[in-house]
């Protein structure tokens, strides 16, 4: 991040977002060419703003996987993915099957899906056996040394899976693969996070909706719609609020490209063609505030669901952290240590500078960003935990169980924030 950057953003106690109407009217979405595009006008244009573009191949032209993963024809090159991961063992979904809002899913090994996809596509892609798609692989960390591509710049500033390296337990890289016709019913990328995705080959069709359109598309229960084209959504008695929905964005993405997928946008993707795709899920100081209200939202919900025994059962409130986290992936808690983390990380980068000399993804990360986005980070990460000592039900977990004290943490902030400005 450059220092105009830094200064045009560095007063907001609140991002302000525009209006989502451009793409109410125009269905148009932007197409970046060249890679020299800046990373500060990605910053300005798209990841403040929470609009969508598109990456032209130019951006995955030197990967190692676009050059060996697909055959001249453009199809995927099944003799080098069995020579590479025939053993893995990969989730795959059958998209044929609801169970409840998703796809029920399996784990089998690669080999066996590739036979499985070679069949399919023999028999006219159709099979008894249902489609299966292949997601939500973490291919990367399984093989980490095969290099098979790299992280967009634009992607660089990613909290998610820098938190989740950090405690090595998760991280939220895929690889999926599957055959024409496989799909992905409607819904919102995890903790309404960013998400990028890479076509290696294959082409795919995504229908997207800006943040709060998707409560038109509920059913009279409150219920998410599944397949936002399915023909029962024009039943007004079970979708009454369907007429006052917009169009969806519709993109087409070919091969090679990259979409951005903004901060709570709901979605429903088609694979056109057999397709093998690369996605991130990613959150930072620009989308930080909408997590930390997806996460009200959702303790909000399940202090409504049990609320009848709020008075009768002990710690009702710890009990509503405990469900939040079985059905989010994190509670108050978590999202303290979260933040807690990315804030240390940021505060040695600033005092030691030693990220320019290291070899490690994540000093590589920082010091390619530089100081000031380090500085936009700790100014975004003390505004949400000031919402945080504000809040009644943060204020209710029993501070020993947390990691360090937030006052403690807001002020070391607030005193590197005033070495730097």
């Amino acid at each position: 991040m450059d220092r105009e950057t830094f200064q045009s953003c560095s007063s907001l106690s609140k991002i302000s977002r525009k209006s989502y109407e451009q793409f109410f009217s125009s269905h148009f979405v932007d197409y970046i060419v060249k890679r020299d595009f800046s990373y500060s006008k990605f910053f300005k244009n798209y990841l403040l703003p929470n609009h969508p573009c598109v990456f032209s191949t130019k951006f995955t032209e030197d990967w190692s996987c676009r050059k060996h993963w697909v055959t001249e024809e453009g199809k995927p090159n099944f003799q080098r993915l069995l020579q590479d991961y025939g053993d893995a063992l990969v989730p795959v979904a059958n998209c044929n099957v609801k169970e409840y809002n998703a796809n029920p899913k399996q784990i089998m090994p690669f080999k066996d899906y590739v036979a499985y996809w070679k069949e399919y596509i023999q028999n006219g892609h159709s099979s008894n056996k249902g489609c299966l798609y292949l997601k939500d692989w973490h291919m990367d960390r399984e093989f980490p040394e095969h290099n098979v591509y790299s992280t967009p710049m634009f992607a660089t500033s990613d909290w998610l899976n820098e938190y989740w390296d950090a405690i090595e337990v998760d991280d939220y890289r895929f690889v999926y693969m599957g055959p024409e016709g496989s799909w992905t019913p409607f819904h919102v990328d995890v903790f309404c996070s960013y998400s990028w995705s890479a076509n290696v080959c294959g082409r795919k069709k995504w229908l997207l909706y800006p943040p709060g359109q998707e409560e038109y598309l509920r059913d009279c229960h409150g219920k998410l719609a599944y397949d936002i084209t399915a023909p029962i959504l024009q039943d007004k008695r079970k979708y009454p609020h369907y007429e006052e929905v917009c169009k969806p964005l519709e993109i087409i993405q070919e091969a090679g490209e990259v979409i951005f997928v903004p901060s709570g946008w709901h979605h429903q993707v088609y694979n056109l063609e057999d397709t093998i795709s690369i996605n991130h899920n990613w959150l930072n100081g620009c989308n930080l505030d909408i997590m930390w209200q997806f996460l009200q939202g959702e303790l909000s919900a399940v202090q409504n669901e049990i609320g009848e025994w709020k008075n009768t059962m002990d710690n009702w409130h710890q009990h509503c952290q405990v469900i939040m986290k079985s059905c989010s992936g994190i509670d108050y808690r978590e999202f303290y240590t979260f933040l807690k983390i990315i804030t240390e990380n940021r505060l040695t980068f600033l005092n030691s500078c030693a990220g320019s000399s290291s070899s490690s993804r994540l000093s590589e990360a920082l010091a390619a960003l530089g100081p000031y986005h380090a500085a936009f980070d700790l100014q975004r990460v003390a505004h949400v935990l000031e919402c945080l000592l504000s809040n009644e039900d943060f204020k209710r977990l029993d501070p020993d169980s947390l990691s360090s004290q937030p006052e403690n943490l807001l002020q070391q902030i607030k005193e590197a924030l005033g070495s730097v400005l």
